[in-house]
């Protein structure tokens, strides 16, 4: 069934990795069908490898970069949902948080008089720690009510992981407090880099098992206690990847002479306000959603 409406109708759209993924027919949401059950997912993530080498060695390495081109624009972005939709900037959670940077430019700012991450994953849940950050080592799914009334629950780039994100989302509905805001970011399935490169976008892994899109994933978040304010495609890198993958011979432009002139041709000039078109319009396929505990 799609994971955002429940519907049963769906086509084939592409295969990547042995991984067969269905198009919703009635909300477009692209998702992995089959997928890996619950128990194989939760020890993947609790006991991967990957997640472990992340921690030790890629995000120490380029930390710096990130919290100053990625995780300080993204809090002064929360800051600036908590001031438009007048919500008080009391017990902010991350769940997700990863190597934790976002978390501690958060605690570092004193901007919110509390900061909580959500992280099952032990070397990531260990990395948090380590910047004096409270976790709660658990699935936001299995976690009790120790933890409520909270103002801002934020998760970047973790739905599109989930097997049942439904669930994720009525027990995030669970601990904000009434009018408490629920941020998310994930990719856009029907967004230019990913509609154009299907399996050969590199949003499309063996991880992401669910695509969703503005209102596929606005459908979702308002069905499980929530209303949608707002979603933005802010991404700024599609017309690169398509440009780099035509490069590399595994996308052809030669029969589309527009995007071939934008891409290709006159990429210096006409490249940026493409980007900045798909973003503005909601085709980028990256995006933010916000949403009030109702």
């Amino acid at each position: 069934y799609c994971p955002a409406c429940g519907g049963d109708r769906r086509t084939a759209v592409f295969e990547k990795y042995s991984f067969s993924f269905a198009g919703c027919d009635d909300c477009k949401t692209i998702y992995m069908s089959p997928r890996p059950s619950i128990a194989v997912m939760s020890d993947y993530y609790l006991n991967s490898e990957n997640y472990k080498f992340w921690a030790e060695r890629i995000f120490p390495s380029t930390e710096a970069a990130r919290k100053e081109k990625i995780h300080k624009p993204w809090l002064k972005r929360i800051i600036g949902y908590c001031e438009k939709y007048m919500v008080p900037k009391g017990v902010i959670v991350e769940v997700g948080p990863g190597f934790g940077t976002f978390a501690s430019v958060v605690k570092d700012s004193n901007i919110f008089e509390k900061i909580v991450a959500i992280e099952p994953t032990p070397e990531m849940a260990s990395a948090c720690r380590n910047r004096g950050i409270d976790v709660v080592e658990k699935r936001i799914e299995d976690i009790d009510d120790s933890l409520k009334d909270v103002d801002v629950l934020v998760s970047f780039e973790t739905i599109e992981h989930l097997f049942d994100p439904r669930i994720f989302l009525c027990r995030a509905a669970s601990l904000l407090k009434k009018g408490g805001l629920l941020v998310l970011s994930c990719p856009n399935g029907l967004g230019f880099d990913i509609s154009l490169l299907g399996p050969v976008s590199w949003a499309v892994d063996s991880e992401h098992v669910n695509l969703f899109n503005p209102k596929s994933l606005s459908r979702l978040v308002d069905s499980c206690g929530f209303e949608t304010l707002d979603v933005e495609t802010p991404g700024r890198l599609d017309a690169e990847f398509v440009r780099e993958a035509s490069l590399r011979g595994e996308h052809d432009l030669s029969c589309d002479k527009f995007l071939r002139k934008v891409l290709l041709d006159e990429w210096d000039t006409l490249g940026w306000p493409f980007q900045k078109f798909l973003a503005e319009n909601g085709l980028s396929s990256h995006m933010w959603l916000v949403a009030r505990k109702i």
